[in-house]
């Protein structure tokens, strides 16, 4: 189910845009305790990837995700996929390298909407 939110989001000036999340593709991305796991350390990558050679203003890198993860890396692009479309995260290509983030306005607004809904 795709849900249309209302975002404030903050720049020079408040902006008030028009936000459509897919509450089913978050509910599946979620739905695996790996992808779950993958999020949390995206949300403090400086205690969870700080040997990484690149920044971490980039994002960790997905080669960073797959040592952490003891999986293969094609299990772990599956899952970076999966939370990708569901726009959990955001990719950053960096020459032959692509790093993610947490996209915490999608987060922030499916917190927001469950909370409002149940």
């Amino acid at each position: 189910m795709k849900k249309t939110i209302f975002v404030s989001s903050f720049s020079e000036s408040y902006i008030n845009r028009t936000f459509i999340m897919d509450i089913d593709a978050i509910h599946k991305a979620l739905a695996n305790p790996v992808r779950r796991q993958i999020l949390h350390w995206l949300k403090s990558p400086e205690e969870y990837f700080a040997g990484q050679e690149h920044p971490l203003d980039f994002g960790v890198c997905a080669g960073m995700i797959d040592k952490r993860s003891g999986l293969s890396q094609s299990t772990i692009s599956a899952h970076l996929a999966t939370l990708q479309a569901a726009e959990l995260i955001t990719p950053r290509r960096v020459g032959q390298w692509v790093f993610f983030k947490r996209n915490e306005t999608t987060i922030q607004a499916f917190l927001d909407s469950i909370h409002g809904d149940l």
